[in-house]
């Protein structure tokens, strides 16, 4: 142990954690910490200068607060908070005991909040402030305000919050209205310390020095009895530096046990028995009471302490024994000594065993959420200006970095999982606001430094850019028109997730420039000082200030989040003024080189750093410290978490609040330059970044800043601020992304400007449509999509790689062009000039068939509203989108295609008669001739939409004509596909009808199959043309081909049907088919099927006109049966002779019956019997070594 201080001799200090960085405000105007009296010691913590005066905290106001605090207790307060009590020993030679007594009192921490941070998760809105655009929502705890720096947040009787890993979700305080984002809190140690407190169950509350001992009894409930706690918590400096609970809690946070004792001792201080320190009162003993203390104590505890005390006991007999050479003896109730870190008690163990086991789960069990509540903990902190802040985020990163799966994933090459990646770029971007602490020591930061670089140089370190580098080769790069990627990726230096943490280590804030924005909001230049250029202050004497512009932002979020909004705000303001000064001289640079770059058409001028997207997140950070200056809180209720709203959360209410920097009465608002400067990052001009995790975020953040933008409600000032800022950006040249030029691979506008015309529309119409149509453009498409249909775009990379870059997020660009689109034509309904202007934005800019397919849907389903008339003008519009998406698809592939073609026709119904003509003569540049036909003819000449259009008999027939004429042009070009659905069309003209027949009877012989020529046969009879049924089936007879063994052929059916038409219709026409058959049907049981039928009726019995019958049953001795028996005789001995060359015994049955048949054929002739002997025995003979087999035989035929 140190030995004491001159003092008391009879006492050694017991050793804490690291210290708290405490100290004045960034600007520089708290003193610092001089070893002259009380009066010198640094500012206590910005928690504990907020609590109320007397008592403290949350509870007990009472009537001191009436009354002058004395000088004692002023003073005893001041050193309480920032002096250990050995230094005050040490410093004076006796310490009257009321002196020692009000240090010890006001030692023990102040703020309830503070023991609310340690005891729950909280959600507040600094999320939002994340220097990741990724983080999720709940980040952060809530950020004051307005308020100078230091002061405390609101009172921490209103904080709950985010899941405990422990326990339930979160609940508001007493008093306040239920939050709807918390609505089962009372699980949180805080809330069950609070309602502990407050229904009795604390007692026995004693503090000795620094040490607060007490009971808390659990009430019984359902399944467990009532249960009494002892906890015991040590403080220091206003802080509580450990604790000790029989409930035995595992957690991060302090049980509610021992927040209901800290929340005793904050409200009821006067209800708590104070003792001085134990050496102390021992001081006071003499020999014998001294003696007679420790065997009572002895005896009290004997079980417990026995042995320990005889050690102790042996130890101080024994001369040379270690507890001898120490000078003075430990006490666990006196404070810490002055080199002990002075830190509030933070489990270590239990924070790595919690992040070990949400990184375990993967992502799954709302794992990420609970990560995300750990962050916005160290958020919280850093707040407060906790050094657990940065003492947690290691033992955190630590565990990430631990995490298994990294080395597996560096091992398979994939990416890591799109949750986890967001983690860690929050985790990244965590690091960088702690190194940027304005008030770090430079122990600190060279620790941190070194901690940083160690995990970057680890293999499994994550990279920035989300990628382990061993991807596909890096396209963009091999872009010859892209001078701004020439260089080697491989040669670029390895940038992981603590690369800009590292950079940020080199940082300071010693600036005079700087320290002087930040300290004053009356820092400007003298007035005659404004004539010249100036790198320090704007024309109107404003301080600027030019760093790198996400540095700057890193700056502000530092500082926000180490709990100094006002300083923040400072350095917001000077940062827009010197971005305006650039964005003025970036329009007088654009108006030289105008007429040049408009000529080229092109720019190679463009950000290579974009600010959206951005791992620091520049733009966000700006907004959200703005936007906070100017949120209206409702009182005494929960904040709400800054990124996501869920589902019945209000958005948050902001009101104006004047510009106090600078000295121009301009009467801007900070909410106005949040509007602004989010409007000039999103606008800003910028390359898209290489790799698929950089362009996603490109498109996450973006989403994220404009769902911020529309919780803002736009009156007249922010119109003003919103127009003033779109014309920047329409004449804003190449430094604009909505500039005249834009480089080819800029990052395209059509989400920002979705929302730009929105906003605008009801204020500037013109304004809007001229925007948002520049915006339409997606310039990396121009050159490269080859003609035709490019549905899938972002997969023609393998194709054409040289001129192609890796665009990723392609798919999404794309569909957000065309939610941009669908907006504009939803405005413009019923306005012929701006639809026609929005057409030709689509035709000239949009690539993708299913898109432009998507838009004409979408302008249909507005333009014919269920309830009211439908509205030319945009049908007019969907009409010529479906058009231009046939065109597109004709001669591609697409899915899809059946689905555009009818719905194509259901939009010109709609437009009418006269859009149904057009089609139906314009076909050949629209549709195949079979959709042509079968869908487009089919559908304009159905009853329903006759019904529908409610023609007249000339339109009726004007729409019928072009059908035929239709119908037979495509017979003509595609007769197999297309014949049948032409005579269907032409049934009511005959010579249409005529033509059609013919087209087919021409193409039969060439190119139509015999399942063509029989359907079209099959129809003409069912129309009653037999004999033109007969010729077709013919024809088709003379395409087929049935072998012996093809007994269930799809085929067969149509013989059997074509025999049978031909029977009926007479003789001459059986004979004429017959000799067909036997050519093309080489198939026993077939044949035997054919000759079956034709014996069993006589034929001719269709009853043609003009023909008679002779009503006798045909003979198989006499033509044409006779040639059809022979032929099935025949093909019977040939199959038999196939199936016996490879049979196998259990077909022997089979093939038994089948002989059977056979003989039932051989009868028919009329020396069939002898015949048929004449062929077994045949059989007998050649096969004689299949003894089984003929002996079945034998059996049944002798």
């Amino acid at each position: 142990f140190p030995t004491s201080g001159p003092s008391h001799p009879g006492r050694a200090k017991r050793c804490a954690g690291p210290a708290a960085g405490n100290g004045p405000s960034p600007g520089g105007t708290g003193a610092g910490g001089a070893a002259g009296g009380c009066g010198g010691a640094p500012a206590a913590s910005g928690a504990a200068a907020a609590v109320s005066a007397a008592s403290g905290g949350g509870g007990g106001a009472g009537g001191c607060l009436l009354q002058p605090e004395s000088l004692l207790d002023a003073a005893a307060k001041r050193v309480a908070g920032s002096w250990a009590f050995e230094r005050v020993e040490g410093r004076f030679q006796r310490i009257p005991e009321p002196v020692q007594r009000r240090i010890v009192y006001w030692s023990f921490p102040r703020s309830e909040r503070q023991i609310c941070m340690y005891s729950s998760f909280q959600p507040g809105r600094a999320a939002a402030g994340t220097a990741s655009p990724s983080a999720a929502s709940g980040s952060g705890a809530a950020v004051t305000g307005g308020g100078p720096a230091g002061t405390a947040a609101p009172a921490a009787g209103a904080t709950a919050g985010e899941e405990s890993p422990a326990a339930g979700p979160p609940q508001p305080p007493p008093g306040a209205p239920a939050a709807p984002s918390a609505p089962h809190g009372e699980g949180l140690p805080f809330r069950r310390g609070i309602r502990l407190l407050e229904s009795g169950a604390v007692d026995n509350v004693l503090q000795v020095g620094f040490h607060l001992s007490g009971t808390v009894t659990e009430p019984a409930t359902a399944t467990e009895p009532e249960m009494t706690y002892k906890v015991a918590i040590s403080f220091d400096r206003c802080k509580i530096t450990s604790v000790t609970c029989g409930c035995g809690n595992k957690d991060i946070f302090y049980c509610a046990h021992v927040v209901a004792l800290s929340l005793y001792r904050i409200r009821k201080p006067d209800q708590v028995k104070l003792r001085l320190p134990i050496s102390e009162t021992l001081f006071q003993m003499n020999r014998d009471q001294l003696q007679k203390f420790v065997q009572y104590l002895i005896t009290a505890h004997h079980t417990e302490v026995l042995p320990t005390a005889q050690k102790l006991a042996d130890e101080i007999l024994s001369s040379n024994s270690e507890i001898n050479q120490v000078h003075g003896a430990p006490d666990p109730t006196a404070g810490a000594s002055i080199d002990d870190e002075n830190c509030w008690h933070l489990d270590e163990e239990q924070v790595r065993e919690q992040v070990k086991l949400f990184l375990s789960q993967g992502g799954y069990y709302g794992s990420g959420k609970q990560l995300n509540s750990m962050f916005a903990k160290v958020r919280e902190m850093l707040r407060m200006r906790d050094s657990n802040g940065a003492r947690m985020l290691t033992l955190i990163t630590e565990q990430f970095m631990a995490d298994p799966r990294l080395s597996l994933w560096r091992q398979q090459g994939t990416g890591i999982t799109e949750k986890c990646r967001q983690l860690w770029d929050e985790l990244g971007a965590l690091w960088v606001c702690v190194v940027l602490n304005p008030h770090c020591k430079l122990e600190e930061k060279s620790s941190w430094l070194r901690q940083l670089r160690k995990w970057g140089e680890m293999d499994v370190c994550p990279l920035e850019d989300g990628n382990y580098g061993n991807e596909l080769p890096n396209i963009t790069n091999a872009l010859t028109q892209s001078s701004s990627h020439s260089q080697d990726s491989l040669a670029r230096p390895r940038r992981t997730v603590f690369t800009r943490a590292i950079e940020g280590c080199d940082l300071h804030w010693q600036d005079s420039h700087l320290q002087r924005i930040i300290s004053s909001d009356f820092y400007v230049s003298p007035a005659y000082q404004r004539e010249g250029e100036s790198l320090l202050f704007n024309s109107q004497g404003q301080p600027l200030w030019l760093e790198h512009v996400p540095t700057a932002c890193a700056r502000v979020d530092a500082l926000r989040s180490h709990g100094y909004p006002r300083e923040a705000l400072r350095l917001t303001v000077a940062i827009i003024n010197t971005l305006r000064l650039q964005q003025q001289r970036q329009l007088e640079i654009y108006k030289h080189q105008k007429k040049e770059l408009l000529q080229r058409g092109a720019t190679t001028i463009t950000n290579l750093e974009g600010w959206v997207g951005h791992p620091l997140n520049p733009i966000g950070c700006l907004f959200l410290t703005l936007t906070e200056a100017c949120r209206l809180e409702e009182e005494n209720c929960l904040e709400i978490s800054g990124t996501e709203y869920s589902g019945d959360t209000k958005p948050p209410v902001y009101q104006h609040v004047p510009v106090t920097t600078g000295s121009q009465d301009s009467g801007e608002s900070y909410l106005s330059l949040a509007l602004e400067v989010a409007l000039m990052g999103m606008g800003q001009q910028r390359v898209m970044p290489e790799g698929l995790y950089a362009q996603d975020k490109v498109c996450r953040n973006e989403e994220q800043i404009i769902a911020r933008l529309q919780d803002l409600e736009l009156d007249p000032v922010l119109v003003q601020t919103l127009r003033k800022q779109c014309i920047l950006l329409l004449e804003g040249g190449p430094f604009s992304g909505l500039g005249e030029v834009i480089h080819r691979e800029s990052v395209p506008m059509h989400t920002f400007a979705k929302y730009l015309f929105s906003a605008l529309l009801p204020h500037d119409a013109d304004l809007a449509y001229k925007l948002a149509l520049r915006a339409m453009r997606l310039p990396v498409l121009e050159t490269t999509a080859p003609s035709g249909d490019v549905t899938h775009p972002h997969h023609l990379v393998s194709v054409v790689p040289s001129r192609y870059p890796r665009w990723f997020t392609l798919g999404h660009l794309e569909s957000q062009q065309c939610e941009l689109a669908s907006t504009m034509l939803t405005a413009a309904k019923g306005d012929m000039l701006r639809l026609r202007t929005v057409l030709e934005a689509i035709q000239k800019n949009i690539h993708s068939s299913s898109l432009i397919f998507k838009l004409a849907q979408d302008a249909f389903k507005i333009a014919t509203p269920a309830d009211s008339n439908s509205d030319t003008t945009l049908l007019n519009v969907a009409l010529e989108l479906g058009l231009q998406v046939m065109r597109m698809t004709l001669s591609t592939l697409n899915w899809r295609r059946r689905e555009m073609v009818r719905w194509l026709v259901t939009c010109a119904t709609e437009v009418g008669v006269r859009a149904l003509v057009s089609i139906l003569q314009s076909w050949y540049s629209l549709f195949t001739p079979t959709e042509a036909t079968s869908i487009v003819a089919a559908t304009v000449m159905s009853h329903n939409t006759i019904l529908r259009l409610s023609l007249d008999y000339p339109q009726r027939e004007e729409l019928a004509s072009c059908a035929r004429t239709l119908a037979l042009q495509c017979a003509m070009k595609d007769p197999q596909n297309c014949a049948l659905s032409a005579l269907t069309l032409c049934e009511k003209d005959h010579i249409a009808f005529e033509t059609a027949y013919q087209i087919v009877i021409d193409a039969a012989s060439t190119g139509m199959t015999y399942t063509q020529l029989f359907t079209i046969a099959r129809y003409m009879e069912h129309r009653g043309y037999p004999l033109r049924a007969f010729k077709l089936a013919s024809l088709a007879m003379t395409h087929l081909n049935l072998a012996y063994n093809q007994d269930t052929h799809p085929a067969i059916n149509d013989v059997l049907w074509a025999c049978a038409l031909s029977h009926s219709l007479g003789k001459n026409e059986l004979a004429a088919i017959i000799p067909l058959v036997v050519k093309s049907v080489h198939c026993a049981t077939v044949l035997s099927d054919i000759l079956r039928r034709c014996t069993m009726t006589a034929p001719g019995l269709a009853g043609i006109p003009g023909r008679r019958n002779s009503g006798k049953l045909m003979s198989t001795d006499k033509a044409p049966l006779r040639q059809l028996l022979d032929a099935t005789i025949s093909a019977y001995i040939n199959t038999t002779h196939s199936r016996l060359t490879h049979i196998s015994p259990r077909h022997y049955g089979e093939f038994i019956e089948f002989l059977s048949k056979a003989r039932e054929t051989f009868l028919l002739a009329q020396d069939g019997h002898i015949q048929f002997a004449q062929f077994i025995d045949n059989l007998k003979q050649i096969y004689k070594g299949k003894k089984k087999l003929m002996l079945l035989v034998r059996e049944r035929f002798g």
